[in-house]
């Protein structure tokens, strides 16, 4: 099994900046890829980046592309996510998520088998 707590959400303006951070602990060798993903409410839960086992390789959704860099230290088993020039559409619970599997970079929700509990993002005008 492996955990996963999420960390550094809160209250921003629009314009502002955060980093989250995800702490990974249990058998976290047993993980690859690591993403992040954001639900709203009554939305489902959307991608976000994710990153590669060696952080080699990201992919990011469309909608934060030039805003969101995501980037991990395996030496502390931590993937982060920082958001610069958030805007109120951003505001969201936001989740890491684990993918198992070697080699591939999902964004589909369905193929990460860890997640976290979220963090809530809220981003004012």
């Amino acid at each position: 099994q492996v955990q996963l707590v999420e960390s550094g959400g809160g209250l921003v303006q629009a314009g502002g900046s955060l980093r989250l951070s995800c702490a990974a602990s249990g058998r976290t060798s047993s993980v690859s890829t690591m993403g992040w993903f954001r639900q709203a409410p009554g939305n489902q839960r959307d991608f976000v980046a994710a990153i590669s086992w060696s952080g080699g390789r990201t992919v990011y959704a469309d909608s934060v592309k030039g805003r969101f860099t995501i980037s991990r230290d395996n030496a502390k088993n931590t993937v982060y996510l920082q958001m610069n020039s958030l805007k109120r559409e951003d505001t969201a619970v936001y989740y890491c998520g684990a993918d198992r599997r070697l080699g591939v970079l999902e964004t589909g929700a369905r193929y990460y088998d860890y997640w976290g509990q979220g963090t809530q993002v809220t981003v004012s005008s």
